[in-house]
């Protein structure tokens, strides 16, 4: 009998901020709460009644050590173009005063990643190619891929600032995959050794 394919619905986090997460999540991504209670919330950025649940119960701490640690490295969320991702970049920094805690160029997808207040990564990104056909072949079959797999990071003020003064995306991609926005210090990606994953970019 064939495997039924699911679509992927919703995340929950184990948290001891309960509103701190609803509002940064809020800022972030838009989630409206459809329904919250003392100690717990259900909360959506679409038409689905949930896509971020959040559950707070007693004896739940920081991991101290939670790089080290087995578990989720980052839920991700994507916009529709290039445009979409930077004018939220933007925006959050300037209104929100949310900064990204790294960006790569992934080759597939532009990605900027954010740290939520209890440290997971939450990733937002736009397709490269504007196709997701176009991106999985790529992924597939590129040597470039297949020798950078995790991606060239990039300073996205550099980037949005190239934008703003007229380089269009199809010259700005191969760029910042290539190097030319590398930030002035390599970040923490939230993996130990950072520098082994990230030698070579």
């Amino acid at each position: 009998m064939p495997t039924i394919k699911p679509v992927f619905h919703h995340a929950t986090f184990k948290t001891s901020r309960l509103q701190e997460m609803i509002d940064w999540y809020k800022k972030v991504i838009g989630v409206t709460v459809t329904f919250q209670d003392a100690n717990n919330a259900w909360t959506t950025n679409d038409a689905a009644n949930h896509r971020i649940a959040f559950l707070m119960v007693p004896e739940l701490s920081d991991d101290p050590e939670k790089v080290r640690h087995n578990g989720l490295h980052h839920t991700a969320f994507e916009y529709d173009s290039f445009d979409d991702l930077m004018a939220s970049y933007e925006r959050m920094r300037d209104e929100e005063g949310i900064m990204p805690a790294f960006s790569l160029h992934h080759g597939l997808t532009i990605s900027i990643y954010y740290r939520d207040p209890e440290g997971n990564y939450v990733e937002l990104q736009s397709d490269a190619f504007g196709d997701w056909a176009k991106s999985t072949e790529w992924m597939r079959t590129s040597e470039d891929f297949r020798g950078n797999p995790i991606g060239t990071f990039f300073d996205p003020q550099k980037v949005l600032e190239a934008h703003r003064g007229g380089r269009s995306f199809e010259a700005l991609s191969p760029a910042m995959r290539q190097g030319d926005f590398v930030p002035d210090a390599i970040p923490n990606i939230g993996l130990p050794e950072p520098e082994a994953v990230t030698r070579g970019l």
